[in-house]
C-alpha cells in the first residue's frame, strides 16, 4: 500500500466535517459547485470522490476519471463566482479503481456564489445558504472586508457622552472637543467613530455612548453565582447584569468576580483583608479579551458563571479565521474588531495586545481550560478553582465556610464571620439569606446575644 493511500485511509477514518467531504461519485455540476463554494467561503478543505458516507474507499472506474475531472474544472471556472483555482490528485486503489482528491483553497475573494447567486457556507459536515444580513456581514469579516465594530447604529452624534469623550481626548491626545458641530463630526469621522450614515458606529456607542444598552441591549455582561457545581433552575447566590460602555461593563464584572471569590488569609491576622484565591489579573486578561474580541455580529451577551469548583467566562463567537486554541497559546492573534482594539489599547481597559493576554493569564494560573465551540459559535474560558467540600445540601463555596464557623461558634455575629472569612459583611449576609431561604439556617434571639441554628446538619 502506497504512503499516499495510507494517509487517505487515516484522513477519511475521521469522518466528514467542515473541511472534509465524501462523494461516492459526482454527476450534478451545480451540487459540486455549491460544495466547493461553501468550503472556499470558510477555510477551504478536501472533497474525496470515490469514498462512501461511512468512510469506505469504494473508488471510481478509471474510465470515469476524465469525465469527473472535466466536471470539476467546469464547476470551478464557470459555476462559481469568482472562479476558484482547485487542485486534483488521482490515487489508485488495490482493486484497480481510483480515488480523486479535490483540494479546495481557502477563498481570497469571499464571498463565493454559485451560478444562481446563492452564497453557501460549510456548517459541520453540511452546507447551508446564507440567508441573513448578519451572516453575510460575518462572512465579509472573515475576508477582512468588513468588521462588526464599524457597523452603523441608530444613535446620532448627540448620543455621544461628551464629558467622557472630552476627557479621553485630553488625556490621550492633549486636545479639546470642538465647540462647532461641523468640527465635531469631522473629528469623529477621522477617529473612525461615525458610520457613513452620519450616526455613531458600534465602536463609538460601546466606547463613548451615553446609553449603549438602549442602542444595543444585547451587548452586555450577565453574571451569576450558583451554589455547587451546576446550574440551578431556581437557586443562586448572586446575580447581576452589567451594561453601559465597555469600561463600565468591565469594572462591574470584575467587581462581581471579586465579591464572589473567597479570600486567603495565609499568615495574616484576622483583621487582614486576605488575597483572592485566584490572582485578579487572570480575570482581567480573560474578561478584556471577551469584551474586545467577541463577535459583535452575534446578538448575545457575555456570560460569567461562578461555581464552587470553577468560573466560566463565555464569549459569543468562536475563534476567527484560522485561529485555534493551540495558536493562541503561542501568542498568535487575529483582530476581529480593529477599531475597538485601537482605542482599548490607549488605556481604556488594561489591554496589552499582541496576543499576550491568554499567556499572561496562564502564567498566573495554569489551571485554565479553553473551549472553541465552532458549532455553537462560542469561546469559553474555564478557570478551575479549589473546591471546598461541604456535606449535605451545604454545597455553596461561601455557604460551606459560613456553616463551618457557625458549627464551631453558634453565637457568632455577621461582622465576626466577615472578619474570620475575609470578605465583606454584605457577602456574608447574602449567603446567609440563601441558607435561610432554603430552610438550612435560622437565627434564634436578637442579633447580639442570640445564636445560629443549623437546620440540616
Amino acid at each position: 500500500m502506497s504512503e499516499t493511500l495510507k494517509l487517505i485511509l487515516e484522513d477519511v477514518s475521521l469522518g466528514e466535517d467542515s473541511g472534509r467531504e465524501f462523494k461516492e461519485n459526482v454527476h450534478n455540476i451545480d451540487s459540486l459547485a455549491s460544495e466547493m463554494a461553501a468550503m472556499a467561503n470558510l477555510n477551504g478543505g478536501i472533497i474525496y470522490i470515490g469514498v462512501t458516507d461511512n468512510s469506505q474507499l469504494s473508488g471510481i472506474e478509471s474510465n470515469e476519471v476524465k469525465r469527473i475531472n472535466q466536471l470539476i474544472s467546469n464547476a470551478a471556472s464557470q459555476h462559481i463566482r469568482s472562479p476558484l483555482n482547485v487542485v486534483t490528485e488521482n490515487v489508485g486503489l488495490d482493486n484497480g479503481k481510483i480515488v480523486i482528491i479535490l483540494k479546495i483553497p481557502k477563498g481570497i475573494d469571499k464571498p463565493y456564489f454559485d451560478k444562481n447567486g446563492v452564497i453557501w457556507l460549510k456548517c459541520g459536515s453540511d452546507k447551508r445558504r446564507i440567508n441573513s444580513k448578519e451572516e453575510l456581514r460575518r462572512l465579509f469579516q472573515l475576508s477582512e472586508q468588513f468588521y462588526a465594530d464599524e457597523l452603523p447604529t441608530k444613535a446620532g452624534v448627540d448620543k455621544l457622552n461628551k464629558p467622557r469623550f472630552s476627557e479621553f481626548l485630553r488625556n490621550t491626545f492633549k486636545t479639546e472637543y470642538p465647540e462647532n458641530e461641523k468640527d465635531q463630526i469631522l473629528l469623529l469621522q477621522n477617529m473612525n467613530l461615525v458610520a457613513e450614515n452620519g450616526n455613531l458606529n458600534l465602536s463609538g456607542v460601546l466606547l463613548f455612548g451615553n446609553n449603549p444598552a438602549f442602542v444595543k441591549p444585547q451587548f452586555i455582561v450577565k453574571a451569576i453565582s450558583y451554589p455547587g457545581n451546576a446550574i440551578h433552575p431556581e437557586s443562586y447566590l448572586d446575580s447581576e447584569d452589567y451594561e453601559g460602555v465597555l469600561k463600565k461593563q468591565f469594572d462591574g464584572a470584575m467587581g462581581f468576580i471579586r465579591r464572589n471569590m473567597h479570600k486567603i488569609q495565609g499568615n495574616n491576622g484576622v483583621n487582614a483583608l486576605g488575597q483572592s484565591e485566584i490572582p485578579e489579573v487572570v480575570f482581567e486578561e480573560i474578561l478584556v479579551n471577551a469584551l474586545v474580541h467577541r463577535d459583535y455580529f452575534v446578538s448575545a451577551p457575555i456570560r460569567i458563571f461562578i461555581y464552587n469548583n470553577r468560573i466560566e467566562i463565555v464569549s459569543p463567537g468562536h475563534l476567527p479565521n484560522n485561529l485555534t486554541i493551540e495558536k493562541i497559546l503561542m501568542r498568535n492573534s487575529n483582530i476581529r474588531n480593529p477599531i475597538l482594539v485601537s482605542y482599548i489599547a490607549k488605556g481604556i481597559l488594561p489591554y496589552k495586545g499582541l496576543g499576550s493576554g491568554i499567556k499572561r493569564a496562564l502564567d498566573k494560573w495554569t489551571d485554565i481550560e479553553f473551549i472553541n465551540d465552532q458549532e455553537g459559535c462560542l469561546f469559553t474560558a474555564i478557570i478551575k478553582r479549589q473546591e471546598i467540600p461541604v456535606s449535605g445540601k451545604m454545597s455553596g463555596k461561601m455557604s460551606g465556610k459560613i456553616v463551618s464557623h457557625i458549627r464551631g461558634n453558634a453565637d457568632i455575629t455577621i461582622p465576626e464571620l466577615a472578619a474570620l472569612i475575609g470578605v465583606s459583611e454584605r457577602t456574608i449576609e447574602r449567603n446567609i439569606n440563601q441558607l435561610r431561604k432554603h430552610n438550612l439556617l435560622r437565627r434564634i434571639g436578637p442579633a447580639k446575644g442570640g445564636y445560629w441554628e443549623l437546620m440540616d446538619d
